[in-house]
């Protein structure tokens, strides 16, 4: 079942309902404990040093009950409830250099702009330099709206508990929020509340992509075609092809300016690559998909291809993916002809869309999703960045849950937006496009996030064989 993104009103009802039904609250902080206590083992080796501060509420509660599962971490439990007489104690062990802190200070109850003795307390956490995981969510944010309350601690993890919140997802609230994560199972029951906001989880993709039958042949998988690359941003194609060829569809056919055809079919096996002319139209015709964008510059190209590009989008059956300089082409008020249509701006691409600021864009990343769907006649829109969301207008929009900032690399969205193509023009699994456009968003993330925890460089050609 979709987790949703809630506010701190529909949190308190789902936690009211459970104590309705005799669940005691304290079953719930001791689940909630040791979800902790597994993401502090998950980010220290035993015998690591962590310093937990835990405040008078419940999420100073889940922080106690964590230490009672942390027996082979070398643990120190500060319980603060004035910050003026523990600044010094604080201080004490900040300077001993635990290798992790736990903050369960302040949860989503507090409600009041946080004393100059809590905010120097926090800010000596902020200023320590080590890394912390925030209980339920950073001390000082304000869970609905994303804003500190004075201060607000700088979390490397949160752990949302039950279910995430939605000030988390703001963008005045990412230095805090650090990376995003869910225990979800802490023994809350009932219904969960209702959202037009959906967190994405690694079980919403049981089974899926479907196996394949034992009596298979490349045409039933079909046949992606992709137009991209220009002089001097061939790799886009390059990429874009071989993320493609990863989704495995029957065939990946790749069409380029002709003074790029050497570079980029010098570095392709499987993918067939052509030169774009006027007969493209008819390689255009067999297509199950078309991919168009990647690397492609405007005042670079012959104006005959965007003119092919714009009239693929208006009037092609097949789905088509608009990535890239692309976006920059999308016709006023002209709506598709019902067929699928994706396109995937990053929040420049986004704001050029819009005709406003990348801050406005971010400021309200759901909204400018929605305006992206509309204005384009309801079609899907990926719009990429922390925490990308994937929806479009008239259904649920969806929170991808993976990625980190190391995806913010040349070539990254090259590689999404093949990847995405390379699913869709699969007949079996373009009847879902909901599904495929969240797994190939999650999976993207996933793969970059197994690279991260290898602890080491990596490039875009390394997600690319990775994914």
């Amino acid at each position: 079942m979709p987790l949703p993104v809630v506010t701190i009103a529909q949190m308190r009802q789902w936690e009211q309902k459970t104590w309705d039904t005799g669940v005691f609250p304290e079953t719930v902080m001791r689940r909630a404990g040791f979800a902790v206590a597994k993401k502090a083992t998950e980010l220290t080796r035993p015998g690591d040093s962590i310093l937990l501060l835990a405040g008078s509420g419940n999420n100073g509660n889940d922080t106690r009950f964590a230490a009672e599962h942390l027996s082979d971490r070398d643990i120190r439990l500060l319980n603060i409830i004035d910050p003026a007489s523990a600044i010094e104690e604080v201080r004490i062990q900040l300077a001993a250099k635990p290798l992790l802190l736990v903050d369960g200070l302040f949860g989503i109850g507090l409600n009041r702009a946080l004393s100059s003795d809590w905010q120097k307390l926090i800010g000596m956490i902020n200023s320590s330099g080590i890394p912390v995981l925030s209980v339920d969510v950073p001390s000082g944010l304000n869970a609905d709206n994303g804003d500190a309350k004075g201060a607000a601690v700088h979390a490397t993890v949160t752990l949302t508990l039950g279910a995430p919140k939605v000030g988390l997802l703001k963008s005045s609230a990412a230095p805090s929020v650090g990376r995003l994560e869910v225990a979800s199972e802490i023994g809350l029951v009932g219904t969960k509340p209702e959202s037009d906001l959906s967190w994405v989880q690694p079980a919403d993709f049981t089974g899926f992509p479907p196996r394949r039958a034992e009596e298979s042949h490349k045409g039933d998988f079909g046949h992606l075609v992709i137009i991209a690359g220009t002089k001097g941003f061939h790799g886009a194609a390059v990429l874009a092809a071989r993320a493609a060829s990863r989704a495995q569809p029957g065939l990946v056919s790749l069409i380029v300016p002709e003074n790029i055809y050497v570079p980029v079919a010098s570095q392709l096996q499987s993918t067939m690559v052509h030169v774009w002319n006027m007969d493209s139209q008819k390689l255009m015709n067999r297509a199950t998909a078309i991919l168009a964008g990647p690397g492609l510059v405007s005042e670079m190209i012959d104006p005959g291809l965007r003119e092919c590009v714009v009239d693929l989008w208006l009037n092609s059956t097949v789905p088509v993916i608009w990535d890239a300089s692309a976006l920059d082409w999308l016709p006023e008020n002209a709506p598709p002809n019902g067929a699928l249509r994706v396109l995937t701006p990053h929040p420049g691409e986004a704001a050029r869309i819009l005709g406003k600021s990348i801050v406005d864009v971010q400021t309200n990343r759901e909204e400018s999703l929605l305006k992206i769907s509309e204005r384009a006649g309801g079609v899907w829109v990926i719009l990429k960045g922390r925490n990308s969301l994937i929806g479009r207008v008239g259904d649920k929009v969806h929170v991808n849950s993976t990625g980190n900032p190391q995806l913010a690399q040349g070539g990254s969205g090259d590689v999404l937006a093949g990847f995405l193509g390379g699913f869709l023009a699969q007949p079996e699994l373009m009847r879902d496009p909901s599904t495929v456009l969240r797994y190939g968003v999650w999976r993207h993330g996933q793969m970059a996030d197994d690279l991260a925890g290898q602890d080491r460089g990596w490039g875009i050609e390394d997600l690319v064989r990775f994914i």
